[in-house]
C-alpha cells in the first residue's frame, strides 16, 4: 500500500513534467520508465557487486564496463544539470538502446525505441531529484508507486486500447484462480496488468508451491506472456512487470490478429486474460487465415475470441472482457462465435457491467465472459450477473462508495450449485443450454431476466381533481394560487 508521501512525491514528479510542457500522460509514464530502467540497471549492478565480494569472485556479466561507470545512476545525480542533461541525452539513451540489442529479458530490447523528450536540464534535474527520494527497495512499494503512475492515464488510445482498472481485473483474477504452473496469457497486453495481478495471486495464494525449485523457475521464466503492437506501451508494460518483480516475463511485439505464420498463439496457454482493444474492422488480407476459418469477420471484438480459442490448450480457460454487442449481435459472425463458445466449448459465465466502469475512458457497455476449451461442448448451464456497483460512482469522477458487487460476484461464481434455485428476478441465475440455443445464443442478461413491477394504485381522476377526506385536490390548490396572486397584486 503506498503512503501518502510517496504518492505526493509522485504528484510532484508529475506536476513538474506536466508544467514543463509535457501533458500527454503516456508520454510522462514513458519518460519516468526511462529513468526508472536507468535506476533499475544500477540497482542491478550494485547487487552483483555485493555477490562479487561476498563470493571473492569477479562480477558476473556486468551491465557497465568501468568505462561507462560514469553512466550509472549514483553518478547522474551528482552531475550538475546541464552535464546530466547532456549525459544522458547523449550517452544513456544510446546506451540502453545497445543493451536492448543483446540477448537477455524482453524489457531490455523494448528500451530500443526509447526517445529522449525532457525540455530542459532544470526539469530533467528535478525529476532525477525527487525520483532518488523514493524508496523503491520494497517490491511492492515498487509495484503500487508503478500502479499509481499507470491510474494517471486518463486517456484511450488510438487504437481503442484503454487502460482496465485494477479491481476489475482483480475480479477476473479471482474469478479464474491462477495455479502456479500454469502458462498464462494476455495478447493484447497493454500495461500487462493482468499479468501482473496474475502473477500476484499465486504469490498470495500458493507460497507453498513457490518453495519448490521447479514452479519457482517456471514461475519467473515461462509463466507469463504478453503481446502488443504499441511499442510505448510494451515498454511501459515490460516495465510493470519488473517493478513488481516478474523480470523473466515475456512481453513482446505481436500483432496478434495478423500471426498465423508461427506457434506462439497455438494451443499454448493455459489460462488468457484479457481487455483487447475493439477499433471497429480490419481488412480481411491483413487477417490469419486460421481465424478467419474459425469465424469469417472484420471486426476485432470478434476475431479476438477466435484468437483465445486458438491460444488455450484443451482444457485451459479464459476470461475476457467484451462489448456488449457481442452477446447479441445480429451478424452472422456473431452468431456464430457465440454458437461455438455454446456448443463446441464450454460457456460458463456472461457477467454484465455497468456502462460506467470504464470511465473516464469510455462510456462503453461491456461484459466479462468466462468459458473453457473443450472442442467437444460441455455447456449445460450459463451462469448471468448483472453487476449494478462495482464499488465506485459511475461518473467520470470514480470515487470510491460503499456498493460493490464484485464480492458477491466471485463468492457466487465459486459456488454455482447453490445457484440452481435463483429466480430470473435475482440479480444472478442459471439458464440452460437449450434455452439459449432457443434464443439463437443470445446472451444478452436482458434477454432472460424477468423484471418485477410493483402495482401502484391511483386515485380516481374526480378525487385527484377535487380532493378527498379534507386533502385538498388540484382544484383547491389553484384556488389557493389564484388568492395568493390576488394578494401580491394588492400590494403592488
Amino acid at each position: 500500500m503506498l503512503t501518502g508521501e510517496i504518492k505526493n512525491k509522485v504528484d510532484k514528479i508529475w506536476e513538474t513534467l506536466w508544467s514543463a510542457g509535457i501533458a500527454n500522460p503516456l508520454t510522462v509514464i514513458e519518460q519516468l520508465t526511462y529513468l526508472l530502467f536507468i535506476k533499475g540497471l544500477d540497482d542491478e549492478q550494485t547487487r552483483k557487486e555485493k555477490k562479487a565480494q561476498r563470493t571473492g569472485k569477479p562480477i558476473e556479466d556486468p551491465t557497465f564496463s568501468e568505462a561507462q561507470d560514469h553512466l550509472r545512476w549514483k553518478n547522474l545525480k551528482q552531475l550538475d544539470p546541464e552535464v546530466m542533461f547532456d549525459t544522458i541525452r547523449d550517452e544513456v539513451f544510446p546506451f540502453i538502446k545497445e543493451l536492448g540489442g543483446q540477448n537477455g529479458s524482453t524489457y531490455r530490447k523494448h528500451m530500443e525505441g526509447a526517445m529522449f523528450l525532457f525540455p530542459k536540464p532544470s526539469t530533467l534535474a528535478r525529476v532525477v531529484e525527487l525520483m532518488d527520494q523514493l524508496e523503491m527497495k520494497d517490491r511492492d512499494t515498487k509495484g503500487d508507486m508503478y500502479e499509481y503512475m499507470l491510474s494517471k492515464l486518463s486517456v484511450a488510445g488510438q487504437n481503442g486500447q484503454f487502460r482496465t482498472p485494477r479491481h476489475i481485473i482483480k475480479m477476473m483474477v479471482e474469478l479464474t484462480q491462477p495455479k502456479p504452473k500454469e502458462n498464462i496469457a494476455d495478447p493484447a497486453c497493454g500495461t500487462a496488468g493482468f499479468l501482473v495481478a496474475a502473477g500476484e495471486y499465486v504469490r498470495n495464494n500458493h507460497a507453498t508451491a513457490m518453495v519448490d525449485d521447479e514452479v519457482r523457475e517456471h514461475f519467473q521464466s515461462e509463466m507469463f506472456t504478453g503481446y502488443d503492437f504499441d511499442s510505448s506501451m510494451l515498454r511501459i508494460g515490460n516495465m510493470n512487470m519488473v517493478m513488481h518483480g516478474f523480470n523473466g516475463a515475456t512481453i513482446d511485439y505481436k500483432d496478434s490478429l495478423s500471426s498465423s505464420d508461427d506457434n506462439d498463439l497455438k494451443e499454448r496457454f493455459d489460462l488468457i486474460l484479457a481487455n483487447p482493444p475493439f477499433k471497429g474492422s480490419l481488412d480481411y488480407d491483413s487477417v490469419a487465415t486460421d481465424l478467419l476459418q474459425t469465424v469469417k469477420t472484420k471486426k476485432t471484438e470478434l476475431l479476438f475470441n477466435a484468437l483465445f480459442l486458438r491460444a488455450l490448450k484443451i482444457g485451459g480457460r479464459a476470461a475476457v472482457v467484451v462489448p456488449d454487442g457481442v452477446l447479441f449481435g445480429s451478424s452472422k459472425a456473431h452468431k456464430e462465435i457465440r454458437r461455438i463458445l455454446v456448443e463446441e466449448q464450454q460457456l460458463n459465465a456472461v457477467i454484465s457491467m455497468p456502462s460506467g466502469v470504464f470511465k473516464p475512458y469510455a462510456g462503453v457497455s461491456t461484459a466479462v465472459i468466462i468459458f473453457t476449451k473443450t472442442n467437444s461442448g460441455g455447456t449445460d448451464n450459463v451462469w448471468f450477473y448483472d453487476m449494478k456497483a462495482d464499488g465506485y460512482s459511475l461518473d467520470d469522477k470514480r470515487d470510491k462508495i460503499e456498493d460493490d458487487d464484485i464480492p458477491d460476484i466471485i463468492e457466487r461464481y465459486h459456488n454455482l450449485e447453490e445457484e440452481t434455485g435463483r429466480k430470473r428476478t435475482d440479480q444472478s441465475f442459471l439458464v440452460t443450454k437449450d434455452e439459449i440455443v432457443e434464443q439463437n445464443y443470445d446472451l444478452s442478461i436482458n434477454r432472460y431476466k424477468e423484471i418485477e413491477y410493483e402495482e401502484v394504485e391511483y386515485d380516481d381522476p374526480k378525487t385527484i381533481i377535487n380532493g378527498k377526506d379534507g386533502q385538498p385536490g388540484l382544484r383547491q390548490l389553484a384556488e389557493e394560487r389564484l388568492k395568493i396572486l390576488d394578494e401580491l397584486e394588492g400590494m403592488v
